[in-house]
């Protein structure tokens, strides 16, 4: 067996499985910000074993530093702007409009950190931009969700939010595990759902055991899908990562056809490809450009 075959099923099945939350966020019976709150809280007796035993290189500290606290902060606002997004929209348009994050990422990165973009990242943007917008603008007459042109903007809003998640947290893993960070970003944002859900007045109990077993649902899916990636993630290229992660929301966009009967029209189905595919190509340009950046400063 190849090194990198363990890692690429784990990926594989990393992505799969984070494919079911925007489903199993229809169905918790409580407000969005709320499902959220619920999904993090009931992964923390998951994570909490396993941060509170440590490592051989790392114990648990009771003070996080502060890019996790941030970190916690903008992983609630994502959840809550996605969550509030797949009520409104289709389940595939939320799922494929979040996942622009890498390209908000690289943008942000060259903004701060002045870290180099090249022409076939730019291509790849231009790509999964105009995708994006033929998503946006491609739906049918009778497009699902209470309101699509908002909840698309919602969930485009949601790769904003992920995307400081991404970096606070590229920044936090110079001196925590991949446990600490999900540990610590878990209870922050947590508490910051807890209280927008209360300001919001969401319900915040699901009605019946179907309802609690979602909230249960999206917690393992948490701790299982965002762990297997996070643990694939070191082991793998950049350039197979970056296109085997994407699985999710074709995945996704499936479960909602088969569950909600969420058909997508054949331009939204175009639009979807082409974002998915400049993603992909943006992010594999981006670590390549890094690469041989960080290749010539060691010459």
């Amino acid at each position: 067996m190849s090194p990198r075959t363990l890692p690429l099923i784990a990926l594989l099945a990393g992505a799969c499985i984070i494919a079911f939350a925007p489903i199993l966020v229809r169905l918790t019976e409580v407000g969005p910000a709320a499902g959220g709150f619920w999904r993090l809280a009931l992964a923390l007796p998951m994570l909490a074993p396993f941060y509170l035993r440590g490592s051989g290189t790392e114990t648990p500290a009771w003070r996080p530093p502060p890019t996790l606290i941030l970190a916690g902060a903008f992983f609630a606002g994502d959840l809550a702007f996605w969550h509030y997004g797949i009520g409104m929209t289709s389940v595939a348009n939320a799922t494929v409009l979040a996942n622009l994050t890498p390209i908000v990422v690289t943008i942000v990165s060259f903004l701060l950190f002045r870290e180099r973009v090249g022409a076939l990242f730019l291509c790849g943007m231009g790509l999964g931009l105009a995708g994006a917008w033929t998503m946006a603008e491609g739906r049918g007459a009778g497009a699902a969700g209470s309101n699509p042109p908002l909840g698309d903007l919602l969930s485009v809003c949601t790769s904003l939010w992920y995307a400081a998640y991404f970096l606070c947290v590229r920044q936090a893993r110079k001196g925590s595990g991949v446990v600490a960070v999900m540990f610590w970003s878990s209870l922050v944002g947590a508490v910051a759902l807890a209280v927008v859900m209360v300001l919001l007045g969401e319900d915040l109990l699901p009605a019946s055991l179907s309802g609690w077993a979602a909230c249960l649902g999206l917690a393992v899916v948490h701790v299982t899908g965002q762990g297997a990636i996070a643990w694939a993630l070191g082991r793998l290229p950049t350039a197979t990562a970056s296109v085997v992660v994407l699985v999710q929301p074709a995945v996704a966009a499936l479960l909602g056809w088969l569950i909600f009967t969420e058909a997508m029209t054949p331009l939204q189905g175009l639009g979807a490809g082409a974002a998915l595919a400049g993603v992909a190509l943006a992010q594999w340009a981006a670590a390549r450009d890094q690469r041989r950046a960080d290749q010539a400063l060691a010459q």
